[in-house]
């Protein structure tokens, strides 16, 4: 792993962390290029969408449980939950860093099942079915 992938996975942990957990906006446009690219099929274009779909998530919440990065590709896995659906949001989020700010990014969505509806039988997320915690 180089010192750049090392440095990218930081940046992009800090800025889940200051938009999604800390809901700080004004510290978490530092994060986003003011010309930030939105592929996701759930949240507007640009910075100002996503910050606003934020906003408007009073109880959003992302927990983290793999990051990993290539190049200026950074990979985070993790959990969202508090955005008004039924069940929480198992996510892969891609970033394309740029010049050291978030600048591009696409997601996988998936919701998180219970034990009963868990063909494999095994959770999708950590060592526990959302039931049980």
């Amino acid at each position: 792993m180089s010192a750049i992938e090392d440095k990218n996975k930081a940046i992009v942990s800090e800025a889940f962390e200051t938009l999604f957990n800390k809901r700080d906006f004004a510290s978490a446009q530092r994060f986003w290029s003011p010309d930030y690219i939105q592929h996701s099929a759930h949240i507007p274009p640009g910075r100002e969408g996503l910050f606003t779909l934020v906003k408007n998530l009073p109880e959003l919440h992302h927990e983290t449980e793999l990051i990993l990065a290539e190049g200026d590709m950074v990979m985070v896995r993790g959990r969202f939950t508090g955005h008004g659906e039924p069940a929480p949001w198992i996510a892969v989020d891609f970033v394309r860093m740029e010049d050291g700010v978030l600048a591009e990014h696409w997601d996988v969505i998936e919701e998180e099942v219970s034990r009963e509806k868990s063909v494999s039988g095994l959770p999708m997320y950590g060592n526990d079915f959302p039931e049980d915690r």
